[in-house]
């Protein structure tokens, strides 16, 4: 089958790509034959790792189009997409303003560390100031036009119609390396949903037979519904391609959020260490790993067939491991008064 010609728009390199496909060499999660294949864009880059960057070529080449000089952006404290744009816009002589959920830390960590590192404006906000988000973005970006300076607001996560073209991308360098067409199922985490519209306008666009599981880390089936028929009502709408997915096609998978997102729960933490101890691979306990503990009880119950070949998109996240190192890890138990220690 010829390879369709797509109409993207300009487009920055600042990612290592195409990252490689491989297969899982030693875990095993499920009787039968079908391989299990990771698309590693977890090795997209060093500090500029992870699915945003795909996203950010085409967001950050329109901000450079528009002469723009700082870049605004928000998402969780431990947010890989906040630390890519301000790694990226330094990169690019950019300055950046990250509205991150949650209290300043002691001692930054983490991608916070990574994104003081970087030069960003850090502006620690509430959970309930972050629920009115992109108020708190244009507010900001007002703020910065009056003082003379050329703002550009990306969305949580770079989630809206132009950052969608990474992930139709991706899709198609995963066709060129020829695995597209075996995979059936491609597992992933979402969290502000343009991950998961890039897929399904990609997987219209390329016209490929794939199921798109998408795992929750945060809201519910129907909150990521309507988040991907907004943008990519809005990807059709703006750049006159691709078609708008049937509700019921948009698969969402929940139950795995554990307390809230970007909070732990045993199983989870048992699998991102099983997972680093036996392939040698590193999952997050926010995103990744929670994806990948889906996969692997459909692939362990029978839900998905032995015979069936299985995509797992790694999105990256090895930073913010630092900042759960004492859950993955807790540290000992000093010895109580008056109780026996080894001798010296």
């Amino acid at each position: 089958m010829a390879r369709p010609t797509l109409p993207y728009p300009p487009r920055i390199s600042l990612g290592r790509f195409p990252t490689p496909v491989e297969p899982l060499a030693r875990l095993r999660l499920r009787p039968g034959a079908g391989t299990v294949w990771i698309k590693r864009d977890d090795l997209s880059g060093t500090a500029l790792s992870g699915n945003k960057i795909r996203k950010l070529e085409f967001l950050l080449a329109d901000a450079l189009e528009r002469r723009c000089d700082v870049v605004l952006t928000c998402g969780g404290i431990q947010s890989n997409h906040a630390r890519a744009t301000a790694v990226a816009a330094r990169r690019l002589g950019l300055d950046s303003l990250l509205l991150l959920r949650g209290e300043a830390p002691p001692i930054p960590d983490g991608n916070v560390l990574l994104d003081r590192l970087a030069g960003a404006e850090i502006v620690f906000i509430s959970p309930e100031e972050y629920a009115d988000r992109r108020a708190l973005l244009a507010r900001e970006a007002k703020r910065l036009e009056a003082e003379g300076r050329r703002p550009y607001v990306i969305p949580e996560g770079g989630s809206n119609a132009l950052g969608a073209w990474g992930y139709v991308a991706m899709l198609e360098e995963l066709w060129e390396q020829g695995v597209a067409d075996p995979i059936r199922r491609l597992f992933f985490a979402t969290g502000s949903a343009g991950t998961l519209a890039g897929l399904h306008l990609g997987k219209r666009l390329l016209d490929l037979p794939l199921r798109i599981e998408g795992v929750a880390v945060c809201d519910n089936e129907a909150y990521f519904r309507d988040r991907v028929l907004e943008i990519c009502t809005d990807f059709v709408d703006r750049f006159g391609a691709g078609t708008i997915p049937d509700r019921e096609e948009i698969h969402v998978i929940e139950g795995y959020r554990g307390p809230g997102y970007a909070k732990t729960y045993p199983r989870l933490l048992d699998l991102v260490r099983r997972v680093a101890g036996e392939e040698g691979l590193f999952l997050d306990p926010v995103y990744t790993g929670k994806a990948f503990l889906a996969m692997a009880d459909r692939l362990a119950d029978g839900t998905i067939p032995p015979e069936e070949e299985v995509g797992f998109l790694h999105t990256g996240g090895i930073f913010s491991l630092f900042a759960y190192r004492e859950e993955l890890y807790p540290p000992a138990t000093p010895p109580s008064a008056g109780e026996a220690t080894e001798p010296s």
